[in-house]
């Protein structure tokens, strides 16, 4: 039974994957026609775009009352952005820089909207409704500060586009919007039974399988981005992604269902993605071209992750008096 559960948990994380992946490109000839900055169409549209997955994910979730599991998938997902997806771009694309200094800032703030949560966390011991106010809150402000610094970058996405073009393309969003929603239906289902049958807190199914499907439209955006030299739109991508994750996703699950969840894989992974999330922001600082030493160093880490959270129950057990 458990193999059947987890062979229709695949089926609907690849169509996730289908979902998305046509979504975003259709979501790509759009932003070329709406002429925005290489960073804006990085963030507001492709930053939200990769995310909607976990915003399905999230509102499907919360409706069936297991919110920790698109909590978990948001802080697997967001792990997976700041080491694998920016990572394997840099390695294939034989090096990443943006000196922009905005990018900079951008980067330091995505650190503290990746704290925010573990914040609310603490302080509640769950994320709120009221919480899901001050996360969509922050996203708002977040977007607004993102708009008043548009001019600040002068390169456009490029190119020509005719009506039918840009029409048969919002048909293709729309349509991979309706596969996306029922394949986050089916993969909620199944996560849910996956939990039982291998006695696991949701928070895990999200962590370390659900996370994979979501992200993978950011890995394939991020790559193609890099081996074209859309600096600016790859690392844009992965700010855009995290942050928005963090709080409007969160923040819009949290509003439809309080979230709680296992305390000691939900504070050892949070702090995980902080530290994550800090270490790419100091590697854009640097003002240095990220090569392969820093692709590297990011994969590292994810298979530190990997070892730590799975073998978590058995530090525990250790440490305990």
């Amino acid at each position: 039974m458990a193999l059947t559960n987890l062979l229709f948990f695949s089926l609907a994380c690849i169509g996730l994957f289908i979902s998305s992946f046509w979504l975003l490109k259709s979501l790509r000839v759009i932003t070329k026609f709406l002429k925005l900055s290489e960073f804006i169409t990085g963030f507001v549209l492709l930053g939200i775009g990769t995310s909607l997955p976990e915003l399905f994910v999230g509102i499907t979730s919360a409706i069936k009352k297991t919110p920790a599991i698109s909590l978990g998938n948001i802080i697997g997902a967001n792990i997976l952005d700041l080491t694998l997806v920016i990572g394997i771009p840099i390695l294939v694309s034989r090096g990443l820089k943006s000196g922009h200094k905005q990018i900079t800032r951008d980067s330091y703030l995505m650190v503290l909207m990746t704290t925010l949560p573990l914040i609310l966390m603490i302080i509640g011991k769950e994320i709120s409704r009221i919480d899901g106010i001050i996360l969509i809150v922050a996203f708002s402000l977040y977007i607004f500060k993102l708009y008043k610094q548009q001019k600040e970058f002068k390169k456009k996405v490029k190119s020509v586009l005719n009506r039918k073009e840009v029409a048969l393309n919002f048909i293709i969003f729309f349509i991979s919007l309706l596969i996306l929603f029922k394949s986050s239906d089916f993969a909620i289902q199944y996560a849910k039974l996956l939990a039982v049958d291998f006695l696991l807190p949701p928070i895990i199914i999200g962590i370390f399988l659900l996370s994979f499907g979501t992200t993978l439209p950011e890995l394939i955006t991020g790559t193609r981005a890099a081996l074209s030299k859309d600096k600016d739109l790859t690392i844009g991508n992965i700010i855009g992604t995290v942050v928005t994750n963090s709080t409007l996703i969160l923040g819009i699950v949290a509003l439809i269902h309080p979230i709680q969840a296992h305390a000691l894989y939900f504070y050892s992974s949070s702090i995980f993605m902080i530290t994550f999330a800090f270490l790419f922001a100091t590697f854009i600082s640097s003002g240095k071209e990220l090569d392969w030493k820093e692709g590297t160093t990011l994969i590292l880490m994810y298979i530190l992750f990997l070892f730590v959270e799975l073998n978590l129950e058995s530090f525990n057990l250790v440490l305990s008096p």
